[in-house]
């Protein structure tokens, strides 16, 4: 971590401010020493005081004049020759001082001291994002469209500059640092009383796990988030307790049997965790049957085993040494780079049978690659069902231009994962019902969701009945012979024959029981917690009725209730007088 700026200041300037002073010490002691005269020529000396005193104005350039009396011929030669010094003297710092400007510790320095400043300043929740790539930028767009706050920590200087001009809507604080570096996530705010939570995104495994293990060391109590691409890591990172592991290769298969299976629930689940401004897209239905994977490494494995999972009839997996279909008596047939190299990509796919396949994933580690073999399938079966990886986020455009029936980035996957736990703690456990419920029920949902919110991604948000969260459900619930129901906090505050556009998903109670789903009528208790999904507006409009008994009690009751002692008393005795 780089030194402080005061620190670097000192060092690099000790010599020229050490010439100074002695340039400006000798000065003073030549005008005390060498005699003067007064107006009469009578010999006088200039005491430390005058002496400095016309140091002082001589050296900031204002010149008052010869003071107590006019200089001798020694005296000026004196001051002549100590001015000429003097502008070496600050000619020697001036250099020295451009030279410490140009260097690039004191720049970091100095960015670091306004980064930590801008840390100590946050006063609203935030999380540390580590790693400014691909996926952190999706994530922080996606964190800053939602109002939550975050700081960013990369390696490399150019990745932080983009933070800058992202056109964020709130400050954004970023600095250039080594992640692994515990002084840097504690630079960052680790410990800071708003964190709530450290993202470790970055590519490299062995650096998530360093992270994901200083994190909890630092602060236990702070929630972890770690990308494990490998099996050994997430259980390396297992140990150290983090919260949430997430395998975008493995998480992308599920998501695909999920969209087999049930495709309402998989289209359900991106939803609510997509990004927000995003509209609803057609349902994705992926067949069951006979499909070719391309590809190897880490995704194309997942994704074939998870589709061996399936039980499905035959699943195909083709890559740049070997064609084979899985679940046959004959074994693989192989062959070198250099004979894959003179084969055609139609003959490498028709060796998988495409002929009976439905469905195809091009799931290499190379984006040119991926389109190269699904353009030639598509030439030989248009009608296949297309999987395609993207892995950089500048090949956009040409996935775009391919239109597959799905395009998997492994970023878009760790972002759907790490909203789902940073919206609510409530939303994963509703979506973990998501995953077992028919295909029915998910369409069901959708269509209530549709019709009562919108077809863009919805605000998640969870109200708590609590004294400190909503101490107007918690005072009316209080009160003898009345029963709050959910209704009640999806009526307009404004209208409360109209209801706002939400959707309660799940009601938990304080004995554990959940509620997937609740129908408008149940009666709310005390310690409830709600997970609602709507528009953006309608979290602010609830919270009106939420936190102001005015404002409850007429959505309640139908009418304004004063709660002032003057104004009960006025409009009691209006009734009365009217009576």
């Amino acid at each position: 971590m780089p030194p402080s700026s005061l620190f670097l200041v000192l060092r690099r300037l000790r010599a020229p401010l050490i010439a100074l002073i002695l340039i400006y010490a000798l000065t003073i002691v030549g005008l005390v020493i060498i005699p003067g005269a007064d107006e009469r020529g009578h010999p006088v000396r200039m005491d430390f005081l005058h002496a400095f005193y016309f140091v002082s104005y001589t050296a900031t350039t204002i010149g008052f004049g010869e003071i107590p009396h006019a200089f001798t011929d020694a005296q000026r030669l004196w001051v002549t020759f100590c001015i000429y010094l003097t502008v070496i003297g600050w000619s020697y710092a001036f250099v020295k001082l451009l030279a410490l400007l140009q260097d690039p510790w004191f720049r970091q320095a100095l960015l670091t001291q306004h980064f930590r400043l801008q840390v100590q300043r946050l006063t609203e929740p935030f999380c540390i994002v580590c790693a400014y790539g691909d996926t952190g930028s999706l994530l922080c767009r996606a964190l800053d469209d939602l109002g939550r706050r975050f700081v960013v920590i990369d390696l490399e200087a150019a990745r932080v500059a983009e933070v800058d001009v992202a056109g964020y809507r709130m400050d954004a604080p970023a600095l250039t640092g080594d992640a692994c570096n515990p002084e840097i996530l504690l630079t960052a705010g680790l410990r800071h009383r708003c964190c709530h939570a450290v993202l470790a995104l970055t590519n490299d495994d062995r650096v998530n796990l360093a992270i994901a293990a200083a994190a909890r060391l630092l602060n236990p109590d702070i929630t972890v988030l770690g990308r494990a691409d490998k099996p050994a890591t997430a259980a390396d990172m297992a140990l150290f307790r983090v919260d949430h592991l997430i395998d975008p290769h493995r998480k992308f298969g599920d998501y695909l049997a999920m969209a087999i299976e049930s495709p309402g629930s998989y289209q359900l689940q991106q939803w609510l965790t997509g990004m927000p401004g995003t509209s609803l897209g057609r349902q994705t239905e992926p067949p069951r049957g006979h499909w070719i994977v391309y590809g190897e490494g880490l995704f194309a494995d997942a994704v074939t085993q998870r589709l061996q999972s399936l039980e499905m009839t035959v699943v195909s997996r083709l890559t740049s040494r070997s064609a084979h279909t899985a679940g046959v008596a004959e074994p693989p047939r192989e062959w070198t780079d250099a004979a894959a190299s003179t084969r055609s990509l139609s003959d490498l796919i028709a060796s998988a049978n495409i002929d009976s396949a439905l469905g195809f994933v091009a799931g290499s580690d190379d984006d040119i690659r991926n389109l190269s073999i699904v353009v030639a399938a598509r030439q030989m079966k248009p009608d296949l069902f297309f999987v395609v990886r993207q892995n950089r986020e500048i090949s956009q455009a040409l996935f775009e231009a391919f239109q597959s029936d799905i395009t998997v980035t492994s970023s878009a996957v760790v972002v759907h994962e790490c909203l789902a736990r940073l919206n609510t703690p409530l939303l994963p456990r509703f979506l973990s019902h998501v995953a077992t419920q028919n295909d029915a029920w998910a369409d069901a949902t959708l269509l209530k969701l549709r019709t009562c919110v919108s077809r863009e991604v919805p605000t998640i948000w969870t109200v708590e009945l609590t004294d400190s969260a909503a101490p107007a459900c918690v005072d009316l619930l209080r009160l003898p012979s009345v029963v709050l129901r959910l209704d009640h906090l999806i009526r307009d505050p404004d209208n409360r024959e109209a209801h706002l556009p939400s959707v309660a998903l799940m009601i938990t109670r304080r004995d554990g029981t959940e509620l997937i789903m609740p129908p408008s009528d149940i009666a709310l208790e005390i310690g409830d917690h709600i997970l609602f999904a709507g528009t953006p507006t309608c979290e602010r409009r609830q919270a009106i009725a939420v936190l102001n008994v005015n404002v409850l009690q007429y959505v309640y009751f139908g009418r304004y209730v004063p709660t002032s002692w003057v104004w009960r008393k006025a409009l009691n005795g209006w009734k009365g007088a009217s009576a």
